[in-house]
């Protein structure tokens, strides 16, 4: 199983030393994401794939906006407020799994509530925690924070991180472009 970790590879970018893949445990691997824009959910079927491991898709109970300017101030409240948003479903059997691979964008250099939310729901204690963590262009912001403080009886590893496209410079150019064709 770690042999494939090490040649696991997505974006160009190699997903974990062998350092890390050394301190993986035996036994079963959930891959868990939350995904806006579909960069995430690519990464984590790559890693679901890779180390033949079970999949689960984080959602809240209510979904964001599909305004993507929505979602953004959405967050951002729910992040100064320390809201947890709840979720649609749980993993049933999070003790069955030595290790989670946890599956997120960065929204506002943190993150999202909905993970905040994942974590506080399910016991980790004494689980190998590996963060996938896209974003747009800001790095990890203090999501490895986050992680360390929710989940503190975790075993937090050395993750993937990858900049993906940013969805927000992708919609003002549209905008921009589409203001042109208006000038027309």
């Amino acid at each position: 199983m770690t042999s494939l970790l090490l040649s696991l590879v997505a974006g160009g970018a190699a997903l974990a030393s062998s350092a890390v893949a050394a301190e993986l445990p035996q036994g079963r691997i959930l891959v868990a994401y939350f995904s806006r824009s579909g960069n995430t959910r690519t990464v984590a079927g790559q890693v679901r794939r890779a180390l033949r491991a079970d999949l689960f898709e984080i959602l809240p109970e209510n979904p964001y906006p599909d305004d993507y300017f929505e979602t953004v101030e959405q967050a951002q409240q729910e992040t100064e407020r320390g809201y947890e948003p709840p979720l649609k479903e749980t993993v049933a059997d999070i003790g069955a799994y030595g290790t989670v691979f946890l599956g997120f964008p960065i929204w506002g250099t943190t993150a999202p509530p909905v993970i905040r939310s994942f974590l506080s729901a399910h016991d980790l204690s004494s689980k190998t925690l590996v963060p996938l963590v896209t974003h747009g262009g800001y790095g990890l912001g203090d999501s490895r924070e986050v992680l360390a403080q929710i989940a503190p009886a975790a075993r937090l590893v050395e993750g993937f991180t990858m900049e993906g496209p940013q969805e927000r410079q992708t919609i003002e150019q549209v905008m921009e472009w589409l203001d042109r064709l208006d000038a027309r």
